[in-house]
């Protein structure tokens, strides 16, 4: 009897441990490589991928790692669609705005000049249809994407030489990626579409005479405050910037239905801490530009901007009319962006307003 007990036990531990081990397996640890489409630890863009990618290792006790290879390290920023989708690198962390030359739909899911805020732009993507539409887009690339992160309003950009009227919009190198680089083309501009590490290098040379970036914390980090001395605002062609995780899509699908749970919560959260961590950081990097290092804060001229937004009226429906599926993106993009508007103007807007007789009392 003891001997048929101990064969029973020994015969029930093993089968424990098998079937303790087959699970195990089947969720063993998993690295993904993943390429950036600026260098690593960057403020903003670098900061909130990094955060990212550790709060998902947490979450998963180091079952699910990124690898993280800055801009140029492996992939050339605006080489990275091709390279995700062909399964050369697992993910990528970029923005939609860089694969214009695939369709100009990929404009509407990062930033459109004289668009939705954040805000907004999320609320289309999660409740207005936004994400089927990119997964629709995405389909025929093999790609699946998900919003990381948001930059929020942005500044004008950086110029050389003062703007004082729409004349002197005429003739400048500017980089400017997507539609915004286009509105300015009609306005007498050549834009000149540069990955962010390059853009120092060519304001300095003389190869840019301006160039738009982000926010003043984000743009302390790239040093152009050493090279350009007017810094201009609104950022008329990025009233938000909404940057992407660009999986694979034989990748994605291999992940159970919890984990793409897991990572799509882990990327909507960062679009959050991301945008905050900008607000929180941007009074002392403006300050510093302005008292320290002599920056020049302008607002560009009425007239710049009213050519700005007819430009915009005419050049992205047009530049949408060729393409069923960007026609179809941007239908849907205006009509929730019309749609919550009103909301804007009533609620945080007033509050704006409101801030701004208190500052003149």
């Amino acid at each position: 009897m003891k001997t048929q007990r101990r064969d029973l036990l020994k015969t029930g531990m093993v089968a424990t441990a098998a079937g303790l081990a087959a699970p195990a397996l089947a969720q063993g640890k998993r690295e993904l490589k993943m390429v950036l489409g600026w260098p690593r630890h960057s403020p903003g863009n670098g900061t909130a991928v990094e955060r990212f990618a550790g709060n998902v290792a947490k979450a998963t006790d180091g079952r699910i790692t990124f690898r993280i290879y800055g801009a140029n390290e492996l992939v050339p920023p605006l080489g990275m669609f091709d390279a995700v989708s062909r399964g050369a690198v697992d993910v990528a962390n970029s923005t939609g705005y860089y694969w214009t030359g695939k369709s100009k739909a990929y404009n509407f899911f990062s930033t459109v000049p004289f668009g939705m805020l954040p805000l907004e732009h999320f609320a289309w993507l999660t409740y207005g249809g936004g994400q089927k539409l990119w997964d629709e887009l995405n389909a025929p690339h093999d790609l699946k994407s998900l919003p990381i992160s948001q930059t929020g309003a942005q500044m004008g950009g950086w110029y050389r030489k003062e703007v004082g009227s729409l004349a002197d919009m005429k003739g400048l190198k500017i980089r400017y990626p997507g539609f915004g680089g286009e509105i300015l083309k009609s306005l007498g501009a050549t834009p000149v579409l540069m990955p962010l590490g390059e853009v120092f290098s060519g304001m300095q040379s003389g190869a840019l005479d301006a160039a738009e970036l982000a926010t003043p914390w984000f743009d302390m980090g790239y040093g152009l405050y050493k090279v350009a001395r007017f810094y201009y605002s609104p950022g008329f062609h990025e009233p938000g910037h909404t940057l992407e995780l660009l999986f694979n899509k034989k990748v994605w699908d291999s992940f159970s239905p919890a984990d793409q749970s897991l990572i799509t919560m882990a990327a909507h959260a960062e679009l959050l801490h991301s945008e905050a961590e900008v607000a929180a950081h941007d009074p002392e990097a403006l300050e510093q530009l302005t008292t320290k290092f002599g920056v020049m804060l302008r607002t560009f001229p009425d007239d710049v901007l009213k050519a700005m937004q007819l430009a915009a009226s005419q050049i992205i429906p047009a530049a949408v009319a060729d393409d069923p599926m960007a026609r179809k993106v941007h239908e849907s993009y205006s009509a929730f962006q019309k749609k919550i508007q009103s909301r804007g103007l009533l609620m945080p807007g007033a509050v704006w307003r409101m801030r701004g007789l208190m500052r003149s009392a």
